[in-house]
């Protein structure tokens, strides 16, 4: 071997990156945090519950229950038991509209 490769293998090395120094700017914008108060959350939670819709009545929920678990048990396709439930519904949601008194007189 000659007298630079032995040099070169018996120096120590410097780790990848040494001396390496990298500067990055850090934004902090300001960023407001709202205060509510307990009399704004309150109206706003009772605001959001008066348009929910109601529960559904137990005759309802025992008809489409029904006609799931007909659908699961293999009684009857998913198609089939949607078009029953969709033509239900409709009927029943057009039949209350009509019991509804107008209210523009």
């Amino acid at each position: 071997m000659t007298k630079t490769a032995e040099t070169t293998q018996q120096e120590p090395r410097a780790h990848d990156g040494a001396g390496l120094h990298l500067h990055m700017r850090t934004l902090h914008p300001p960023v407001p945090v709202p205060y509510f108060s307990r009399e704004e959350i309150t109206s706003t939670a009772q605001a959001a519950t008066t348009r929910l819709p109601t529960t559904p009545p137990a005759k309802d929920l025992v008809y489409y229950g029904g006609l799931g678990a007909l659908t699961v048990a293999g009684a009857l396709e998913w198609p089939v038991a949607l078009a029953i439930g969709g033509a239900t519904w409709l009927l029943r949601s057009g039949r209350q509209e009509k019991q509804k008194p107008d209210l523009q007189t």
